[in-house]
């Protein structure tokens, strides 16, 4: 009997084994930036946004809109049919834009890192090959880019959290429920859509909105640094009966990853008027 149990479990221990070594191997991509931190965007010397837009359209991006975050500075929002075909995953639709702030006022731009982003949005859903392909298209259009100092370890991207009990990427906000033609139907309406700065289908069962805050709630950036802006407009998905915003204390704190809890405490009431501005637009 002690016999035939060593067998089962020496024949178990090499399936398991097996299993270990294969899965991993057969899934993984290496990306050559695991073990290191990534910068969170990408800054160079300052264009026109006429001469920023000509670029990135030569370099197959779509503009969705340009967006005036803060005084002297504006964000053209861009994307192209690969980025809106990983965005199309359920629970991935904020993937599907890339920003590039600039800045009037301080004579620079800034554009987000697309494999930065990405791997935070897309998690185990990332795909390294569309994404830093993104950065190599950016780089190639517009050289001289530089890292900037904002930065975080690639690996802990997927699970990113400010700190203990602080919302990770999933622990969005819900902000309308309804059936999703009622939902974007709400969004058109409200303001008479004068809010509203962009709308991407992504899929039968998905859409993407660019709103726009109040303007109390959206000068939070001056006071964390005008340098980030770049965040605004706030995006909404609308997927499954349900209008989804990332949760401002996730939102905010990994697009300004230098930021600490004095910095946060300076905008803590920030976080709540986020949710009940786009409460308002789905109510």
């Amino acid at each position: 009997m002690k016999k035939l149990l060593k067998i089962i479990a020496t024949i178990a221990l090499v399936m398991f084994a097996g299993c270990s070594t294969t899965t991993p191997s057969a899934t993984a991509t290496a990306t050559g930036y695991e073990g290191k931190k990534i910068s969170t965007y990408l800054q160079g010397n300052y264009i026109d946004i006429d001469t920023a837009k000509s670029k990135l359209k030569a370099a197959g991006y779509e503009i969705v809109a340009v967006y005036k975050p803060v005084k002297k500075g504006h964000t053209i929002i861009f994307t192209n049919d690969a980025l809106k075909a990983e965005a199309a995953k359920p629970g991935r639709g904020h993937a599907a834009i890339l920003r590039l702030f600039i800045d009037d006022k301080e004579k620079t731009i800034s554009f987000s890192n697309p494999v930065y982003f990405g791997k935070a949005y897309m998690q185990d859903d990332y795909n390294h090959e569309v994404f830093n392909a993104q950065l190599e298209n950016i780089n190639k259009a517009f050289p001289g880019l530089k890292g900037s100092i904002d930065k975080w370890k690639f690996d802990d991207l997927a699970d990113y959290h400010f700190m203990v009990s602080m919302p990770y990427y999933e622990d969005q906000d819900i902000v309308g429920k309804g059936p999703n033609s009622e939902l974007l139907a709400k969004a058109d309406k409200y303001k008479k859509g004068k809010k509203k700065i962009f709308e991407i289908k992504l899929s039968e069962n998905s859409t993407l909105l660019g709103y726009e805050l109040g303007k109390r709630t959206s000068k939070f950036t001056k006071k964390i640094g005008r340098a980030n802006a770049g965040l605004l407009p706030w995006t909404v998905l609308i997927e499954d009966s349900k209008a989804r915003a990332m949760s401002a204390k996730y939102y905010i704190a990994i697009s300004y990853p230098l930021l600490d809890m004095g910095g946060f405490m300076g905008i803590m009431t920030v976080p709540g008027a986020v949710v009940k501005d786009l409460e308002k637009v789905f109510k």
